[in-house]
């Protein structure tokens, strides 16, 4: 990304990078702000291939799944790379068009693409049967020499988990317990919510107690606060009064017991880019 970068002018290229560094950090948490910053970004530079994938990925987060295609379109025109082509068959099983989904899987684009894209392509693939409603052919698309090996690489998890949970919507209910299994050894990250569907299956009930024993002391706060904001009030009226009451002057109107200034008040909220930050992380 940096070399393409440099083929703009320099203000401009950090302008760029300012952008695309905010996409990255928000793309997770914040989807539309990150989507935000894609499309100024998209504005300053859209020739460069860098800037298009990251605006298409931002789309694809907040489900703007057509303009997401575009954007991956135009940035394999650019680069030649096949790189994209998993993701933009999910575009358009996003589209409701499993069927050019299934069609894009066997490309020969698909030959390709290094082992993790291909591992990508087959649960785009697998996905895209379920869509059609068929369960069965999305289990056997699963089954794979990656699904059976037993090193763990960063797809694994994600892999066992997607058969796990096609087994179990085809009533496969002890396969797919076993799999889930597999799924939360090889998950060392906490990346899919194996352990949840585990305990579904046996019956388990979670209660998060320090949760609760949060949101019983943050009742009794709210409620002590009020208490104190009530407190206070009455003070400063009776303080107000004490103050200014004099019984010699016929102007004096003293302070109304249930009348209360009206107060607005409005938080801005300024964002402050850290060039610093920012062109480290570029």
């Amino acid at each position: 990304m940096r070399q393409e970068l440099l083929s703009l002018p320099k203000g401009l290229a950090e302008e760029v990078s300012k952008n695309l560094v905010m996409v990255a950090r928000l793309i997770d948490e914040e989807p539309e702000q990150a989507y935000a910053y894609s499309r100024i970004a998209l504005r300053l530079a859209s020739r460069v291939a860098a800037v298009r994938e990251a605006a298409g990925f931002a789309a694809y987060a907040t489900q703007k799944y057509s303009e997401a295609l575009a954007e991956f379109r135009a940035a394999k025109r650019m680069t030649g790379s096949v790189e994209l082509w998993p993701v933009m068959a999910d575009c358009e099983r996003g589209l409701g068009r499993p069927e050019r989904a299934l069609t894009m899987a066997g490309e020969p684009e698909v030959a390709k693409l290094d082992k993790a894209g291909q591992v990508e392509m087959r649960l785009v693939a697998a996905g895209a049967r379920r869509d059609l409603g068929q369960l069965d052919a999305a289990i056997v698309t699963l089954q794979s020499p990656e699904l059976a090996s037993s090193s763990v690489q960063p797809w694994t998890a994600r892999l066992r988990y997607a058969y796990a949970d096609a087994l179990l919507a085809a009533g496969r209910e002890d396969e797919a317990r076993e799999w889930f299994g597999k799924t939360l050894e090889a998950d060392k990250d906490g990346a899919t919510d194996a352990s949840d569907r585990l305990a579904e299956l046996d019956g388990v009930e979670f209660v998060d107690a320090m949760h609760e024993d949060e949101a019983e002391a943050d009742e009794v706060d709210e409620d002590d606060d009020e208490a104190d904001a009530a407190e206070v009030a009455a003070a400063e009226r009776a303080s107000d009064q004490a103050e200014y009451y004099d019984e010699d002057d016929e102007e004096y109107e003293p302070l109304d017991e249930g009348s209360e200034a009206d107060i607005d008040v409005t938080d801005e909220v300024v964002a402050d880019l850290d060039d610093d930050r920012a062109d480290d992380k570029a």
